[in-house]
Parts: C-alpha cells; sequence; structure tokens
C-alpha cells in the first residue's frame, strides 16, 4: 500500500502544477469514484447515501458523502487542507526586453523561499481567460516542457552571494524565455494563443487575461539510499489534499464526510474560494438540516485541519523547542499554539491522538519555541468561520516553501490510515 500511495500522490503532483490543475485532478478522480459533480448556480438534488463535490473558480473544492446515519446526532467528519503553494506568478503585462533576452515580469505568491528557484529548469501552467465567437471562456493549460529559467549570477560577480544575499524579487527574478533580437516584439498573449491550440485545440479570438505561475519541470520522487524520503515541489500542501482524498474514498456509508480543499491559504485565505470566505458554509448549508438542526450538527462534528509541519532538521536543531522535534517517518504531528495560531485543544488532540493509538499509527506533537513565531492554517479560520471543533495537524517535512520540499515515504501511507479511520468512526468526542 505505501508504495502504491506514494506513486500516487507523485502523479498528482505532476499533474497539478497549479492550484487549478490540483483542483481538476481531485474532481477528475471525485467523478470516476461516482461522485457526482454539483453546480453553484443550479438547483441541488442530493439525498442520503450520495456522494457529491462541487468547485469554485476552479481552484478549490468540497467534497462529500452523505451519510445513512442522522448528521444531526452523529455530526460529520471534516479534513480541510488547501490547493495553493508559493509560487511565482506572471504579472499582467509581463514582456521585458533586456540585453537582448525575451524576459517576464513575476509577482512572488505567497512566503516563498527564493534562492532555490535559480537554475532550475522552470515551466509555466494555470488558466487563460480568452474570448471565442462571442463568448467568454477559459481553459486551463500547461507548457509542461522547460521553457524559462532564472539564472544564476556567478560568484565572481557578486562575492557577497554566500554571505547572505537579499534578492530583489523585482530585478532578480524575472525568468529569461528566449533571444530575441531587438526589432522583435515578443507578444505573451499570441504565446498563449498558440498553447490553447496546440493544447486543445482551439482557437481564440483573444486572449483576455490569465492566471499563470511558472513551477519546476523535475519530477517528484522517492529518494535516499534506502527510499526514505519523497522529493518534489508543493508537497506544502498537495500532500494533505492527496491524503484527505484517498481517505474519503476508503469512508464508511454511515457517515457524513466532507473533504474541503481551498485556494489562497498561503496569502492569507480572504477570497470567496478561500477558507476564511463563504464557501464551505455555504456549501453545507445546501445539504443540511436548516435552523437549529444545522447548528446542533456542526456542535457534533469534529474537523482535522491537514497541513504540513515543519521536521526537526539535523543541520538546525536549535530551531525547534527540544522536546518538540518531529521526525521524519514518524508519523503525523498535532500541531498546538497558545495563541491560537492553530485550533488544537485538548478535546481534539486528545481525539486524534487516541485514534492513531487505536489505529497503530505513531503521532507526534509540535509547539513552536518560545521566542520564535509560529505560522498558521486553515484551521483557526474554518474553526471561527463555522464554530466547528478542530484539531491542526501535518505531516513533517523539511525545506517547507521551497521549490522542491522533502518528506517521509512512510509517512504518507500514516496519514491515509488515520484519516481513514476519522472518517469511519462511529463516536466522535
Amino acid at each position: 500500500m505505501r508504495e502504491e500511495l506514494n506513486q500516487g500522490l507523485i502523479d498528482y503532483l505532476k499533474a497539478s502544477p497549479t492550484p487549478f490543475h490540483a483542483t481538476a485532478s481531485l474532481a477528475k478522480t471525485l467523478q470516476a469514484a461516482g461522485f457526482k459533480a454539483l453546480d453553484e448556480r443550479e438547483t441541488w438534488d442530493t439525498e442520503s447515501g450520495g456522494r457529491y463535490y462541487v468547485t469554485r473558480n476552479d481552484s478549490a473544492i468540497v467534497a462529500f458523502q452523505l451519510g445513512t446515519r442522522s448528521v444531526i446526532e452523529n455530526g460529520m467528519r471534516l479534513v480541510g487542507a488547501h490547493t495553493d503553494s508559493p509560487c511565482l506568478r506572471v504579472k499582467p503585462q509581463p514582456e521585458l526586453q533586456r540585453q537582448g533576452f525575451w524576459q517576464l515580469g513575476v509577482e512572488v505568491y505567497g512566503g516563498a523561499l527564493l534562492a532555490p528557484w535559480f537554475d532550475r529548469d522552470l515551466s509555466l501552467a494555470g488558466r487563460v481567460t480568452y474570448s471565442r465567437d462571442g463568448r467568454i471562456e477559459s481553459q486551463l493549460i500547461d507548457f509542461q516542457l522547460p521553457i524559462a529559467v532564472i539564472p544564476s549570477l556567478a560568484i565572481h560577480l557578486n562575492r557577497d552571494a554566500n554571505q547572505g544575499w537579499a534578492i530583489n524579487p523585482q530585478n532578480e527574478l524575472p525568468p529569461v524565455l528566449a533571444q530575441v533580437a531587438s526589432e522583435d516584439s515578443p507578444d505573451f498573449r499570441a504565446l498563449l494563443a498558440d498553447q490553447l491550440s496546440r493544447e486543445h485545440g482551439l482557437v481564440a479570438d483573444v486572449v483576455l487575461d490569465f492566471e499563470l505561475s511558472f513551477y519546476d519541470t523535475q519530477g517528484a520522487a522517492v529518494i535516499g539510499l534506502n527510499g526514505d524520503f519523497i522529493a518534489g515541489a508543493r508537497l506544502d500542501n498537495l500532500l494533505s489534499c492527496f491524503a484527505g482524498l484517498q481517505a474519503l474514498l476508503r469512508a464508511a456509508p454511515e457517515e457524513t464526510c466532507v473533504l474541503v480543499c481551498t485556494d489562497h491559504e498561503e496569502v492569507g485565505s480572504t477570497s470567496m474560494c478561500g477558507a476564511d470566505g463563504p464557501f464551505l458554509e455555504q456549501v453545507l448549508r445546501r445539504v443540511l438540516p436548516e435552523g437549529e438542526s444545522f447548528q446542533r450538527s456542526i456542535n457534533r462534528s469534529l474537523m482535522i485541519s491537514a497541513d504540513n509541519a515543519h521536521a526537526v532538521h539535523p543541520n538546525y536543531a536549535d530551531k525547534h523547542d527540544g522536546n518538540h522535534g518531529p521526525k521524519l517517518n514518524a508519523g503525523p504531528v498535532i500541531k498546538v499554539n497558545s495563541n491560537q495560531r492553530y485550533a488544537t485543544s485538548s478535546e481534539t488532540a486528545g481525539f486524534f491522538r487516541h485514534l492513531c493509538l487505536e489505529n497503530e499509527v505513531s503521532v507526534q506533537s509540535f509547539v513552536t519555541r518560545s521566542d520564535m513565531g509560529c505560522g498558521s492554517t486553515i484551521g483557526p479560520i474554518t474553526a471561527s468561520q463555522l464554530g466547528v471543533r478542530t484539531v491542526d495537524i501535518g505531516l513533517p517535512t523539511f525545506g517547507m516553501h521551497s521549490i522542491r520540499e522533502l518528506a517521509g515515504s512512510q509517512d504518507l501511507a500514516h496519514l491515509v490510515k488515520v484519516l481513514s479511520a476519522f472518517y469511519s468512526s462511529s463516536e466522535l468526542p
């Protein structure tokens, strides 16, 4: 099972260079498993025992199973994750010509580690909006081939490169696409129109706009002398999206189970399709009983917010609290913060720990050092939006927010096992 899950994750990462593609990949798998697509603009006809999914903005998805047991009496089991990752996004008017090179202006999305973006074989993917025959349409594209690079400046010209070099995103990050003659005027929208034709066989009258991200073409892989690790882009947080999907596909039919993967977590989640928006609540209000029964259902429910955790790094062990250094391949991590950067309580942590023990899954704890700041997740946001009890957990990783992150090759199976048990749990605290 472990090898099969790891390969499934690798395939999912390859198919998901952007939140749009990640959502489309999830929807494709759900549909193949018998989940029915719902359209927010139409009337929904749902029934007990049914399995459904709905997307918003093509970049967020809520998938759910309506169990045969009463949700008012037994609550819901929710797992939350996010589809976005730190990256370089193309600006609206990106064309640059400098020293005979065609480059594209980019904007840093989220808290990206910038240094690893240099000297990588980059491709481009995302969503393009265009007009065709008088209609406005959108389509996903993925160049797949390495079409760009951000070359480093040689150390001979930057003697301070290894002494703490501050990267200027405006000047130093525009990727190089090609050499061009001085009289040429490259047209990025024309390039996108050509890609639409090649990839989808359609002819756009005008490319109107786009949301495109550069990504590393080096695929994810199981690595290490003994195959101990998975290396790849966007493990934060597509690893959790994939694990939640696998668990939902295994859910017991009696329980009402929800998987929510929202966009924009890396930039605060405040959007129509982010966790700090109305998406999840609006979906639930359409499928759960109304009024007091809705609130009773929420109050009997529990959510697992799954997002990656910082593993203790052998070269930087002092960055962790001595008693709270999660290890790779030692199981999921319960994340705690007294200032509510994580939504974990003693009750929800105790439930998750008990669930792990019952299913023979090792479990760890993480608290940041008291003299360091703490990141956050969708957990506190969703808990405050819905009033649902929440536990923040995640798999330990190295290099979070790098263009290539590292996780333990055994941990995905651990997480899928415990999330599957959660979705099938007959009792919540």
